[in-house]
Parts: C-alpha cells; sequence; structure tokens
C-alpha cells in the first residue's frame, strides 16, 4: 500500500515541491520535484515583513504548485514555510492569502520542528548511519544546527544566519564573518549549557541550497543531478578554492561558472562563509553534502 503525498517546503530563498508515493515501509518514490528560487525574504523589513514584489513572486510560484498538485490526484498536502515567514509582521496575511487563493495552507515551523524534520530528510538519503552527526542547514534566513545519535536528536538550535539576510544586512565579507563567529560563539555556548558534545568521528552534513551549490560547482555540473550530489563529499580545501574563485567576481560573472545556478550568484559568498567557518569553528576537514532535507522530511515523517 502506498499513499501520494505533496510536500512543500517555502523557504526564505527557495520554494520546493515533492510529490511522492510513501509505502508502508517508509520508503517513498519521488513522482514530481519542482524547484523556484523566489527570494521570498528579498526586500525583507523589521516594520513592513515581506515586501510586495517577493508577495507576489510567491503567489506566482504557489499557484503553480497548486496545479501541479491537483494533476496527480494526492492523497495528503504538507507545506510548511519557515524563516521569512515566521519573521514578518505580515507573515500571518501572507499565510491567510495563500490558504484563499489557492488552498494551500502554510504551516509556520520554528526552527526546532524545521531542525528534526530535516534530521529525518536527511536519513532518508544517507548512505551511512554515523553514530553521531552534526547537520546543519543553511537556508535563506536562518541556519539550524543538529546534533543526533541515531535518528534522535540531542540538540537542534536555529541561528539567525541566512544567506538572504547576510547579504542584504551585512556591507561585505568581513562584517559576515564577523556576525557569523558570533552567533558561532552562541551557539557552542548553548551546546555546553546543553551539555552535549562532538565525540571523535563525528559526521558533519550540509543540506540545503549553499551545500548542494558548491557540490555542483565542485563537479562542475552542467545540469543539475541530485544523485551525484547526495552523499558527495567536499574537503575544506576544495570549499576554500571555490570561495576564492568567486569572490572577486560580479554576481553576473559568477554565472559562468559551472554548478552555480540563476538566483544564488549573491547569495553563495555568504553561505560559503557560514559553511567554511562551521568546519573551523567545529574541527572538520569535510562534510558530507546531503541533497535530502527538510522537503523529504515532510513526506517520511508523521506530520498529519
Amino acid at each position: 500500500m502506498s499513499r501520494r503525498i505533496a510536500a512543500i517546503d517555502f523557504g526564505t530563498n527557495t520554494a520546493r515541491l515533492l510529490i511522492a508515493d510513501l509505502f508502508d515501509d517508509g520508503q517513498f518514490e519521488q513522482v514530481v520535484l519542482l524547484r523556484t528560487i523566489v527570494r521570498l525574504g528579498g526586500g525583507f523589513s523589521r516594520e513592513t515583513g515581506l515586501a510586495e514584489d517577493a508577495i507576489q513572486r510567491a503567489r506566482l510560484c504557489l499557484h503553480q504548485f497548486a496545479d501541479t498538485i491537483r494533476k496527480h490526484a494526492v492523497d495528503s498536502v504538507r507545506a510548511v514555510a519557515t524563516s521569512a515567514v515566521r519573521d514578518a509582521v505580515n507573515g500571518p496575511a501572507f499565510v491567510d492569502q495563500i490558504a484563499q487563493e489557492t488552498g494551500i495552507r502554510l504551516d509556520v515551523i520554528d526552527g526546532l520542528t524545521e531542525g528534526r524534520v530535516t534530521l529525518a530528510g536527511v536519513l532518508a538519503g544517507l548512505d551511512q548511519q554515523p553514530e553521531q552527526l552534526l547537520m546543519f542547514d543553511v537556508g535563506g534566513g536562518s541556519t539550524e544546527y543538529t546534533i543526533a545519535r541515531g535518528a534522535s536528536p540531542l540538540f537542534v538550535h536555529s541561528l539567525p544566519l541566512g544567506v538572504v539576510r547576510l547579504t542584504e544586512g551585512k556591507a561585505d565579507p568581513a562584517a559576515m564573518a564577523d556576525k557569523i563567529g558570533r552567533e558561532l560563539d552562541y551557539l557552542q555556548q548553548q551546546m555546553a549549557q546543553s551539555q552535549v558534545e562532538l565525540f571523535p568521528g563525528t559526521l558533519l552534513v550540509g543540506t540545503a541550497g549553499t551545500a548542494t551549490t558548491l557540490a555542483a560547482i565542485s563537479l562542475k555540473m552542467a545540469e543539475y543531478d541530485y544523485r551525484k550530489v547526495n552523499n558527495y563529499t567536499l574537503q575544506q580545501q576544495e570549499i576554500q578554492r571555490i570561495y576564492d574563485l568567486l569572490l572577486p567576481l560580479s554576481p553576473e560573472q559568477r554565472l559562468s561558472v559551472a554548478g552555480l545556478e540563476k538566483g544564488r550568484e549573491d547569495l553563495i559568498i555568504a553561505g560559503s562563509l557560514i559553511t567554511l567557518l562551521t568546519l573551523q569553528r567545529f574541527g572538520f576537514g569535510s562534510m558530507k553534502v546531503s541533497d535530502y532535507g527538510l522537503l523529504e522530511g515532510l513526506v517520511v515523517s508523521d506530520l498529519d
């Protein structure tokens, strides 16, 4: 027996739709996968929240997603919104508008829930089951850090570090690095208070757009192939090489680099810095990349 699930991860930068057949043993088979860079957090402000042009991009995308869902006779829809919507003063109004127009009700989840559901998705696609892993999920508005043993999360924390937030809020890479460093200081304080430590042999896993983009650039991909990206190992030196290659280029020039998707050309600097500083702070020489994440977690997690 199987159920057809439609999952939507509506993030601060990227919106994704996965329609999958979920079987009784917890395995799933992909039917449709769509991804659009909406940049919902673009132009965000504390006073007014989501910018009007960002809302219009989101509306267009979600109308397209709704049409696709109707064509595939799904049994249930699991749709979530993350950092940009939960931080926006007009977030509730946006959610109501989308529900009225499309029938899709976005569930605005907090950072802890995001981390736990993402962990379930990553584990569903990981080619090894480490005793302990540190997973980080670089989003547009926030980055979630999760420490797990097996499938059990021991520690989940969300930091206000996102590629859109940093790119639009900080003047240069030095200012970004300073902000990232201060937030990682706080993260380590929270880990110490929770009495959580990283044992030797802990696996570092990076998920979401920054990690997969760095892998695609390393693989020189003309066309993105999630099967090659998922479980790809990136060495710290390779991430540094990519950062050093991209930094002096203009955003337009970066698009000539194979593997860099349009819409990420300005954001990849902030994402690379979060990644590099995470590796350095926790003493990792490499990281495993997961193409699976929150979207797949929505399919395999029991959220109905």
